[in-house]
């Protein structure tokens, strides 16, 4: 039987973009940086096994913007 309070260790590569992109905006969610990737997976996989997918299918959708609402300068 798995426990749920066990941690796994696993070694993550990621870039120095992407940590920092990570890092910035786990200081916004006032998470560490292991939290919020924890954090993102574990939501991931939640949407995972309620569609089957993934992402979202709004992801790649065109924001809903009237761009001609916009006064230009």
């Amino acid at each position: 039987m798995i426990d749920k309070n066990t941690k796994k260790q696993v070694p993550l590569r990621l870039s120095a973009r992407l940590y920092n992109d990570l890092a910035n905006w786990a200081e916004t969610d006032f998470r560490s940086v292991n939290g919020q990737i924890e954090y993102l997976l574990t939501e991931c996989v939640k949407q995972w096994k309620k569609s089957g997918k993934y992402v979202s299918d709004e992801l790649d959708a065109p924001p809903d913007i009237d761009i001609d609402s916009f006064e230009r300068s």
